[in-house]
């Protein structure tokens, strides 16, 4: 699937993904290939997309997403830090 982070200072993310984790307002959700449309507001956590065999982790501090026909777009209010690891 397609995802693109994004925050309102630049985009974070712009690629493919096998996966991702984010914190919704109501716990934590995950989002694969085919994911039915949605629309959700994200509460301050962390969101974990694998992407290649990586694994990146990166901390907002809210925002929303939108799920549809395989495109996954996080509007983040801002990330705080950025990990990947393998």
């Amino acid at each position: 699937m397609d995802l693109s982070i994004i925050t309102p200072e630049q985009t974070v993310f712009e690629g493919t993904a096998e996966r991702v984790q984010l914190p919704g307002v109501s716990g934590k959700f995950e989002v694969l290939q085919n994911h039915s449309a949605l629309i959700s507001a994200l509460a301050y956590g962390y969101v974990k997309v694998t992407s290649n065999g990586t694994i990146k982790l990166m901390q907002i501090t809210g925002g929303f997403v939108e799920v549809l026909n395989n495109n996954v777009t996080v509007l983040a209010e801002g990330i705080i830090e950025e990990t990947a690891k393998k």
